[in-house]
């Protein structure tokens, strides 16, 4: 290094670490101008269960799961003896044109559990990877079976799909796409289901039918694929209306446009089952997944395609001209086979279902304070929108919420011992994404310090 010293990790004092830190490390959608002597960064040093520690031992409640990923807990010592016992065996070999026993093991189990067809397994390296691979396929898809007009994707407002240059193009936030224009060509968005400022004689499924609306506009020979999560992340963990799905299925089948559901958040128990598309009762062409698949232990992603899909590529000279080098790595599939094992062997998707209703009360106990509007999500991923007035659902301008949300909340709620999300990408939100191993007493704490901040907030607007 040209301006610091090596330092050894184990003689590194807190001091030496926010210093190095400050120096070196530059954190993701993070403002780094922010942190001097006086505002030093958060430092995680261990984590148990549901809580991680920080440098000076004080505890939190990871109420977010990591970033919706590490799902089955901190500090699973049996996932890491899975690893070191891989590293033994193999370290490393690619996938490219190479299978290794655990990419098959882990590729034949997905596709077991994954509903209907979904029977064709593409390691990833992670989530943004995953939907640019989906991405990527439907227009070589459409192109070998001589369509290859269809290139366009039709996304949601406001939700997010990832921030390589492909996804970007499908993901609806103004504000992380405007600073790398131009990206890929081809995004289209349409109005998410976030029904809690909607008039109240709205079609519920007025949402679904824009869709239709949109791939008439663009003309629906260039149309290659609809993209949704089942539950929205950005703008606060927004469901579907009952039989939104069921209808967006219907309008890709009339399109011949691929439907990709985005369970990159969604899958492996966050909503109570393996898939999200599970819960709604619907059947995509795609899914892509990530996060949670190894409850972060190591990073991996998967995008599993339906057989009608992977149909063209099955014989002679066709190849999907796609890949990662780690994808599908040999350590990263051992762990996620491991991550699976705890899921079953403590029936962690049964936890979510059995104990949804008792979280979500916790959180609805929250609306007598002035600034709760709306409590949203569906499993262990749940909001609350914050309001100016709960009767007219009116909102904040952007100051007020840049002063509520980074200003106070976000601070604070760490400060008192959580961990959550405190966003304004769309409307004002504190999002919760516990690990999937909480109980009441977790949701109970949760209760308590949302319960102290939210309070103090109104108070001071």
């Amino acid at each position: 290094m040209a301006t610091t010293t090596a330092m050894n990790q184990s003689t590194a004092t807190g001091g030496d670490l926010q210093e190095l830190a400050r120096r070196h490390l530059w954190m993701h959608f993070t403002r780094m101008g922010g942190y001097d002597a006086e505002h030093p960064i958060p430092i995680i040093t261990r984590g148990e269960g549901a809580y991680v520690y920080d440098e000076h031992g004080n505890r939190y409640l990871d109420g977010l799961s990591g970033l919706f990923c590490c799902n089955a807990g901190h500090g699973r010592a049996e996932i890491g003896e899975a690893m070191e016992r891989q590293v033994r065996e193999l370290d490393f070999v690619t996938n490219w044109s190479y299978a290794h026993p655990r990419a098959i093991e882990l590729a034949t189990r997905l596709a077991g559990l994954a509903p209907g067809d979904l029977n064709r397994v593409f390691f990833t390296s992670g989530g943004s990877e995953a939907v640019e691979s989906a991405f990527k396929l439907a227009r070589q898809y459409f192109r070998m079976t001589g369509k290859g007009q269809k290139h366009k994707v039709i996304a949601r407002e406001v939700a997010y799909h990832g921030t390589t240059m492909g996804a970007l193009m499908a993901t609806g936030i103004t504000s992380l796409r405007t600073p790398f224009e131009p990206y890929a060509q081809g995004g289209c968005h349409v109005p998410n289901t976030n029904s809690y400022h909607w008039p109240a004689d709205r079609d519920p499924l007025w949402a679904a039918e824009k869709i239709a609306e949109r791939i008439e506009f663009e003309g629906p020979e260039t149309v290659a694929a609809v993209i949704c999560e089942p539950v929205q992340n950005a703008g606060g963990c927004i469901p579907p209306q009952e039989g939104y799905f069921q209808r967006v299925r219907e309008i890709c089948d009339e399109y011949d446009v691929l439907m990709i559901s985005d369970e990159v958040i969604c899958a492996f128990g966050r909503l109570g089952r393996w898939f999200g598309c599970e819960r709604y009762d619907f059947q995509p062409d795609i899914v892509t997944t990530a996060k949670a698949l190894t409850s972060a232990y190591a990073p991996m992603g998967a995008m599993i395609a339906s057989d009608r899909v992977f149909e063209p590529f099955s014989e002679g000279t066709a190849s999907f001209t796609h890949g990662f080098t780690f994808a599908g790595h040999p350590v990263a599939a051992a762990a996620a086979m491991a991550n699976l094992d705890v899921f079953e062997r403590e029936d962690l998707n049964g936890h979510v279902q059995r104990k949804e209703g008792e979280f979500r009360a916790v959180l609805e106990s929250l609306r007598d304070i002035p600034i709760v509007g709306d409590v949203r999500g569906a499993g262990f991923f749940q909001a609350i929108e914050l309001v100016k007035d709960q009767e007219t659902k009116a909102g904040f301008d952007e100051a007020e919420s840049e002063t509520l949300l980074r200003g106070f909340l976000s601070g604070e709620l760490y400060k008192r011992g959580l961990i959550c999300r405190a966003d304004d990408r769309g409307d004002p939100v504190v999002q919760l994404s516990p690990p999937l191993i909480c109980d009441t007493e977790e949701f109970e704490e949760i209760e308590g310090i949302l319960r102290s901040v939210l309070t103090e907030a109104a108070e001071r607007l």
